[in-house]
């Protein structure tokens, strides 16, 4: 028993110094196993990550074929068969605006990937589709972020559409039939996928990243393309974001009176006052005022062009005006009774073809080319000129907000506000100042143009003529000199007639009286007295109670003066007969006519005056008007008001009696005269001299 013992004790003891050579062997085993697992699992990784690097590949470029097919069938088929509804579709072509770049981008995309015939399992295929996208960038921007910016229009217009329900359910029926392999029944099924898919970009670009060795020759580059598409949407983000701010702020909105006292709240009261009390103390000095030196010189600039632009606008407008008013005159239809030699002819004809095809040419070009873009261009400043004054508005606002610590959740939203607009105007508006500024210069380049045209068609036109007549073949001088002769000639004929005109006016205006009217004349003077005698100088249609109803010339025998209730424009006069009330404007006193009247007394102008004929008495004249002579009246040619007590308040047209045609002093330029019973100074130059029939009393005499 004991040696069995010992036999295991010493198999025991011994066991430890055989273990260690076994135990080492089956290590260094193990450590081998351990390595050629790890290489496995790691090839096996490196396969797996391949895989699905190449899936990811293939699945951008096989949704980026769907997505450009989708799009493709969307504005091509469908909008086809859209265009086809009638009724047709309101704005159709807003609701595809700006779609056509989105595409051209896309195909160019697949194009660049499937120009080089390179295998997507290509190593060399993940490099080209990193170049490709970079290329790209600049043209992908601009293309996604207009769409998006218009996308919220998108799904208006289609709203639109929806509150129409026979409408809608025939845009259904044609987005279905055209496109039956897809399960889509609505446009915006298409037309959302641009605002998916540049999204996505981001996404499969870091999934193809993940799954790409960072020793492979293309990581460097992948990783800068996939950082970029990811910059790429926060510039779109920002952009749209911009756009929103633009759209809210730039609409011009006419509110009435009313309109506004109901959009009038407490927050909107507060809001302005605190403005009010902020721009106030800008204005007193109490607050210093945040200046912006490169906005301010581009909002100088800005007004600078609206208002070259406004004023251009009014004047070809007023220009366009008075161009219709030259056409409406056709002179060439009436008989001037001008003498039947070759430059009368030719002067008819040279007008009838600047009215008929000339000038009217030109005024469709005009409008064409100058004046219908000049009012489209104005119409466009109104956008950033609400935005600047809304920027004003909105750094008021931010100023008060700028030194608080901690802000609310709407304060941040107001200096968010502000700084998105700011940021809008400093990066828009130098390029909207260049952009108008050269097609106002291209506006008035197209104006010069018309006008040189113009001038050209009109010197051919009279060519054609001139080179008939006598004169077109005289040297200078001697044209010259017959030049002065004509209109010497021509100026001594209208002389004449200023004359033969004058002559006229300055004769007998009163015609004797027939038999019945000698009788009411002798019966009015017997009654009245001749001072009280009083002619018409217009017809007379009673509108009021008492008033009389009397022809042009009638006799009449004033009464009064005014009416009943002081107003001194209606007489109460005697007409024979009825008695009642008449416009004291349409009264002259009455003068006998007599076989050889005696020269008038009024002042004479030479027939070569243009100025206007002002009454004017000289000093030393006497002021009394004979009943015998010719019937002249003075009138007031326009109103004047007393400046004091020496003074009288006269109307135009009214007439007056003078009664010395100075002043104490002797000085002309005042004189004393009566009327409606009071006296009193009126400046000489105020009163016109006119016939008491031949013209009307209500206006001055030129």
């Amino acid at each position: 028993m004991g040696e069995p013992r010992g036999a295991e004790g010493t198999a025991t003891e011994t066991s430890p110094a055989m273990e260690p050579p076994v135990e080492e062997g089956g290590g260094e085993e193990g450590e081998d196993e351990e390595q050629e697992k790890v290489a496995v699992e790691q090839a096996i990784a490196r396969e797996r990550a391949a895989q699905k690097q190449l899936m990811a590949i293939e699945e951008l470029v096989h949704t980026e074929k769907n997505y450009l097919k989708h799009l493709q069938l969307c504005t091509v088929t469908i909008r086809s068969n859209l265009q086809k509804l009638q009724p047709s579709l309101p704005d159709l072509d807003g609701m595809f605006q700006h779609i056509d770049e989105v595409i051209e981008v896309s195909g160019r995309l697949l194009s660049l990937l499937d120009q080089t015939h390179v295998a997507t399992s290509d190593p060399k295929f993940l490099e080209l589709l990193c170049n490709s996208f970079l290329s790209l960038s600049r043209d992908v921007e601009s293309s996604y972020r207009e769409y998006l910016a218009n996308y919220s229009n998108i799904t208006a217009l289609e709203n639109s559409y929806k509150q129409k329900e026979a409408l809608w359910i025939e845009l259904v029926k044609v987005v279905k039939s055209s496109a039956p392999e897809v399960n889509a029944s609505t446009l915006t099924f298409f037309l959302v996928m641009p605002v998916q898919r540049i999204a996505r970009y981001p996404l499969l670009l870091q999934t193809i990243q993940k799954h790409t060795d960072p020793q492979h020759p293309a990581y460097p580059l992948l990783e800068q393309t996939a950082k970029l598409a990811v910059d790429l949407n926060c510039r779109i983000n920002e952009y749209k974001r911009f756009r929103e701010v633009a759209d809210k702020y730039k609409k011009t909105e006419n509110l009435t009176i009313k309109d506004k006292i109901h959009r009038l709240s407490g927050h909107s009261i507060a809001k302005k006052t605190a403005r009010l009390s902020q721009f106030i103390k800008h204005e007193t000095g109490l607050v210093p005022q945040v200046k912006d030196e490169e906005f301010d010189s581009l909002a100088a600039f800005f007004y600078g062009l609206e208002k070259g632009i406004t004023d251009l606008h009014e004047n070809l407008e007023a220009f366009l005006c008075h161009l219709q008013r030259f056409l409406s005159c056709r002179p060439e239809e009436h008989d001037l009774d001008m003498e039947a030699d070759k430059g009368a002819l030719f002067s008819r004809e040279i007008a009838v073809a600047l009215r008929q095809w000339i000038y009217p040419s030109f005024e469709r070009r005009l409008r064409t080319l100058v004046f219908k873009p000049l009012c489209s261009l104005r119409e466009l400043l109104a956008g950033p000129r609400n935005l600047i004054r809304k920027r004003r508005d909105k750094l008021l606002d931010f100023e008060m907000l700028e030194d608080k610590a901690n802000l609310s959740y709407e304060e941040q939203a107001v200096a968010n506000t502000y700084r998105t607009m700011n940021a809008l105007l400093l990066a828009e508006l130098p390029e909207f100042n260049s952009r108008t500024l050269q097609l106002l210069w291209t506006t008035l380049g197209t104006f010069s143009c018309l006008l040189r045209d113009l001038a050209s068609d009109m010197e051919q036109l009279a060519n054609s003529f001139t080179q008939q007549l006598p004169h077109s073949f005289l040297e200078n001088r001697a044209f010259w000199q017959w030049a002065d002769g004509a209109v010497l000639e021509e100026a001594k004929k209208l002389e004449s007639l200023c004359q033969s005109v004058q002559d006229e006016l300055n004769g007998p205006i009163v015609q004797p009286l027939a038999t019945q009217d000698q009788k009411r004349l002798r019966a009015l003077m017997d009654k009245h007295g001749s001072e009280k005698l009083y002619q018409l100088t217009g017809p007379v249609v009673g509108t009021r109670d008492l008033d009389l109803t009397l022809s042009k010339g009638e006799l009449v025998a004033v009464l009064n003066e005014m009416d009943t209730r002081g107003d001194r424009r209606r007489w109460l006069v005697d007409a024979g007969g009825p008695r009642g009330y008449v416009p004291a404007s349409k009264l002259v006193r009455y003068h006998q006519a007599i076989q050889d009247p005696p020269p008038s007394p009024s002042p004479m102008t030479t027939s070569s005056s243009s100025s206007p004929r002002r009454h004017s008495y000289c000093p030393g004249a006497s002021p009394t008007v004979s009943k015998a002579m010719p019937c002249f009246q003075v009138f007031a040619g326009y109103d004047f008001t007393a400046r004091s007590s020496h003074e009288l308040t006269l109307r135009s047209g009214e007439p007056v009696r003078v009664l010395e045609p100075h002043d104490k002093r002797g000085n002309p330029e005042w004189s004393l005269v009566e009327a409606r019973g009071q006296r009193g100074y009126v400046p000489s130059n105020y009163l016109a001299m006119l016939p008491s029939v031949v013209a009307s009393p209500t206006l001055p005499y030129h």
